[in-house]
């Protein structure tokens, strides 16, 4: 049967004691591409910005396209590994396994391989399923080095021509090996923006079809506990786990980590596909609201990074845009001298969530949307 408990960091200090190894599942580095499709959403409610950004587009020789272009990650694979590896050995003083999950690419972990000291990396990747006009993020842990390519390959094709009955074909195949670990990320994020209504009924059918081959269910440290506590029923409903996932795209490390005493990712995911236990702790950045939380995200992004790899520093060798072809993509670094004036005005109302004072601030105005009372004082709370 399957169970899951829940500690705090905060209130229960104490709890890893009786662990040897911390996990950090689902975290990014600059080879996931995130889209900027956000962008002239935000902007519609803003006029101010809108009219600059109609401005700008006139003066482009390039037409806009923020479907395409994309943004990535200021942390190059080891950077990234480092960062999840240093919380949970210096801050909870034990053996780390990181798993690091980029969108529907194995790119990161197989660089992390070369080396010496991150060999034993796991292959793993966030696979997007197109389903049913929904679409779903999958983690996807411990590929088998010898079946990488032709299995990486099979996921990017049904990912460009999705077919219901493939993805149970693929998850299968999966399931087939032992240490794979599959995990449901988010599940009730509506990524596509299809409605909540017709989400949860897609998300009803999939798992109707594939529950058999989904090994945990995910509680996610990026999104609110609103919506992560909806996880608990739907694990009990389909009798699986939940595991942590941090979904770090930025340098904060993941708010959330599995507890275990495995010694290898094989054996983690040994305890979570055959024995089904899980213990999750919550790390102490998972109690600051979430929009102080992604104004230091966004913080990183536009932050300039003297000491990291060419191509790395600047905000704007880190966002890509279709070049004039429209076939390539090029930095926004080689559009211009240097960044829009109006651009780096926007960015400094940004830098006012680095004042200590406009956080406490904005911690006190938004102290409620942090919702964990349903977790028990003690070390832990059974949520499943």
């Amino acid at each position: 049967m399957a169970s899951t408990k829940v500690s705090c960091i905060w209130r229960s200090p104490g709890c890893t004691r009786e662990y040897r190894t911390g996990v950090s599942l689902h975290s990014h580095t600059r080879h996931s591409k995130e889209k900027l499709q956000f962008i002239p959403a935000f902007t519609e409610k803003w006029p101010i910005l809108q009219r600059a950004l109609d401005t700008q587009y006139r003066k482009s020789v390039v037409p806009v396209d923020f479907s395409r272009a994309y943004w990535t990650s200021p942390l190059t694979p080891k950077l990234a590994f480092d960062v999840e590896k240093g919380q949970i050995e210096n801050g909870l003083d034990l053996a780390g396994l990181v798993s690091l999950t980029d969108h529907d690419s194995i790119q990161a972990p197989s660089l992390l391989r070369l080396a010496t000291e991150t060999a034993e990396v796991p292959l793993s990747m966030e696979w997007s399923v197109p389903y049913c006009g929904s679409m779903f993020h999958l983690g996807i842990h411990n590929l088998p080095v010898a079946q990488v390519p032709d299995l990486a390959a099979a996921l990017d094709e049904y990912t460009q021509n999705p077919s219901v009955p493939r993805v149970t074909e693929l998850l299968a195949a999966l399931h087939g090996f032992p240490d794979v670990l599959i995990v449901f990320n988010h599940p009730h994020w509506d990524l596509s923006g299809v409605g909540s209504q017709r989400h949860a009924l897609c998300l009803d059918r999939f798992l109707q079809q594939n529950n058999p081959f989904m090994h945990a269910f995910e509680i996610n440290g990026m999104r609110k506990w609103q919506e992560n506590k909806q996880i608990i029923p739907l694990a009990q409903r389909w009798e699986r786990p939940i595991v942590s996932g941090g979904d770090r795209h930025t340098c904060e490390p993941s708010a959330t980590v599995n507890l275990s005493n495995a010694q290898s990712f094989a054996e983690f995911v040994h305890e979570i596909r055959e024995e089904q236990h899980s213990h999750i702790l919550f790390m102490g950045q998972y109690a600051d609201p979430m929009c102080v939380r992604v104004a230091h995200a966004v913080l990183d992004v536009i932050r300039y990074y003297p000491e990291y790899p060419e191509g790395s520093r600047r905000w704007d060798d880190r966002v890509f845009h279709p070049d004039r072809t429209g076939e390539g993509f090029q930095p926004l670094s080689a559009f211009w001298k240097a960044p829009p004036a109006f651009v780096e005005r926007i960015f400094s109302v940004f830098r006012l969530a680095e004042n200590a004072t406009v956080q406490w601030a904005a911690k006190r105005v938004y102290a409620n949307e942090v919702d964990l009372h349903m977790l028990a004082d003690g070390p832990s709370e059974a949520i499943s």
